[in-house]
């Protein structure tokens, strides 16, 4: 998958794995990241960092498998502070994560759907930019749609 550097405009490679025990030391003394990530270690957590670079976490995600709803909730997820905003360094890593836990649910059979509770200034931003919809106090997305979001940010297309 390719993440846009801003400054630059170039296309970089970037991997999405699980997450290693020795990470959450390293997240919980990194400023970028405010949550408290070793309260997610429950779940399957994904981090994200360049391929040229893999000392540095870009974004983390926390999924939680649902299996007899055939869903995977997307519990948490945190892009780093240099790559928030308008001034960011680098675009696409909030896409690509999501998309991630997308192709898991497609691949464990659950026809992509990934639910979501965000807070309610976001709600708006996951409907037009990853093509969530409203299901009660979550939102969620599924099918085809997920199926986009995996070809437009994990370059399968």
């Amino acid at each position: 998958m390719k993440l846009k550097h801003r400054p630059s405009g170039k296309l970089l490679e970037a991997v999405i794995s699980e997450i290693a025990n020795k990470d959450y030391s390293a997240i919980k003394k990194d400023p970028g990241f405010s949550f408290d990530w070793e309260t997610e270690k429950r779940y399957e957590v994904y981090k994200m960092y360049l391929l040229s670079d893999d000392n540095t976490i870009l974004g983390l995600v926390s999924l939680i498998d649902i299996p007899q709803e055939f869903r995977i909730h997307l519990n948490l997820l945190e892009v780093s502070k240099p790559h928030q905003g308008k001034n960011k360094e680098l675009d696409l890593i909030a896409g690509c994560l999501i998309a991630h836990a997308a192709e898991i649910a497609i691949k464990r059979g659950y026809y992509g759907f990934v639910s979501i509770e965000p807070k309610t200034q976001l709600i708006d931003h996951y409907q037009h930019k990853y093509g969530f919809r409203q299901y009660g106090r979550f939102l969620g997305i599924e099918g085809p749609a997920s199926q986009n979001l995996v070809n437009k940010y994990l370059g399968n297309e």
